[in-house]
């Protein structure tokens, strides 16, 4: 190279039109791609304007047929020549279009500006351990990178992130808002949605391990996993028999169920707590246990389906005062579900809720009070053999047919320690971090 300036102004008339930047284009694309400038290119369907600038560049018409092609050798010898840009195309397209960064080097440069990025993320995983796991994850499967695009942007997305995560879990519970301001500097910094939003939650349910879900109720139960209220009044749990604050006390000597929203438990939860509380799956069991034993049912909890907020920061407050807990569901696959999302937040006995019991209740029902099992299949890893025995069977069992079994055991004078003396093993999580 011999360092000769182009002409910049005569290299603006013959190459720098917009009839030629398609040309202009190509040859920067190859640069980019440590391409040789040899061989033609092709327009496929051009204009008269620019087979004219074709035609003034190469000082000739540039061939017949429908596309038009040139030669990147030819215009390499026609800058030369003309000294319009004596070290050839390269130098040319160069000093229209700024200095050529090749793809390889962009790369490079991009994951390093990547890693940069990444800095808060890595320093979480090694000052809490607990989030390690979930750091590899959101950073290998792409999820900063969808939800930032650009490094520039990723980078305060997760120092914001990482500020949320230091923080949790949140004891005793607070206002997710209000938890926003303090911590990020506005209310609305963990609004749905938000990127800081998505990548905060997502570490919160692996923190708990809060079950994967969709929809505001599933959002709101996930934030109160850690502590953090979004909607302290519409998730409930109900009760029976549970003593501890003067509403509690009033219900339960009456024999009547009651409603607990999780802003009562989180900022009044219960002051006693008895040794074993039944926990069943439907309403219709704590009802009729009110009705049959009144105030001398033993205490029980209701979870309603799919545990809501307001049930597991119950069950955990329990807990944490020495509870147990035995556990009756329906047996089919989406109890077995329930059972499973429960038992990964306290630890339970089954309560006639074992591959024994789910036999001894297809025998005793029958055709009549059973109906055919759906759905796909699940785990129930308190007893093995009960997902196996509900296979073969294929009978689904809901907890109205074997009613009268229960509320056996919900008298004050029955055996509460229930079918299974095993106890299925489960974290053991501070009343306010659970979902």
């Amino acid at each position: 190279m011999s360092g000769t300036p182009v002409d910049e102004a005569r290299l603006r008339r013959l190459l720098g039109g917009a009839d030629l930047a398609w040309l202009v284009e190509r040859v920067r694309r190859r640069l980019e791609r440590g391409q040789p400038l040899t061989g033609a290119v092709s327009l496929a369907a051009p204009s008269p304007a620019e087979r004219a600038a074709a035609e003034r560049l190469l000082g000739r018409t540039p061939g017949g047929g429908r596309a038009l092609t040139v030669r990147l050798d030819t215009v390499d010898a026609v800058l030369v020549r003309s000294g319009v840009s004596p070290e050839g195309l390269e130098a040319a397209v160069t000093a229209l279009t700024g200095r050529v960064v090749p793809l390889d080097e962009v790369r490079r440069s991009e994951e390093h500006a990547w890693e940069e990025a990444y800095t808060s993320l890595a320093l979480l995983a090694e000052d809490l351990p607990q989030h390690a796991a979930w750091a590899a994850r959101v950073r290998d499967d792409g999820l900063v990178r969808r939800l930032a695009r650009t490094p520039a942007a990723a980078r305060p997305i997760l120092e914001q992130t990482v500020r949320v995560l230091r923080e949790l879990p949140v004891e005793p519970a607070r206002s997710l808002s209000v938890f926003a301001a303090d911590v990020l500097g506005s209310a609305h910094a963990l609004d749905d949605g938000t990127p800081v939003a998505t990548l905060a939650l997502s570490g919160a349910r692996a923190l708990t391990g809060h079950p994967d879900g969709v929809g505001a109720a599933w959002r709101r139960a996930a934030w109160a996993s850690v502590g953090l209220l979004r909607d302290d009044v519409s998730s409930t749990v109900l009760t029976l028999g549970l003593r501890g604050t003067p509403a509690l006390d009033w219900m339960a000597d009456g024999g009547e169920p009651c409603v607990l929203t999780l802003r009562q438990l989180a900022h009044r939860p219960p002051r006693t707590a008895p040794p074993v509380v039944h926990i069943c799956e439907n309403p219709a069991v704590l009802a009729a246990a009110a009705d049959v034993h009144g105030p001398d049912a033993r205490p029980l909890v209701c979870v309603q389906g799919q545990p809501s907020a307001a049930a597991l920061t119950l069950l955990n407050h329990l807990h944490a005062w020495g509870t147990e807990f035995r556990y009756h569901g329906d047996f089919d696959w989406g109890g077995l579900r329930i059972a499973a999302v429960l038992m990964r937040h306290v630890a339970w006995r089954p309560w006639r809720y074992t591959a024994d019991d789910y036999r001894e209740g297809v025998a005793a029902t029958g055709a009549g009070l059973s109906r055919p099992l759906s759905g796909q299949p699940a785990p129930s890893p308190w007893d093995p053999d009960l997902a196996l025995a509900l296979a073969e069977h294929g009978m689904r069992i809901e907890e109205e047919a074997v009613l009268d079994l229960l509320l056996a055991d919900l008298g004050q004078g029955a055996d509460a320690s229930g079918r299974d003396a095993r106890l299925t093993p489960g974290p053991r999580i501070s009343p306010q971090a659970a979902p």
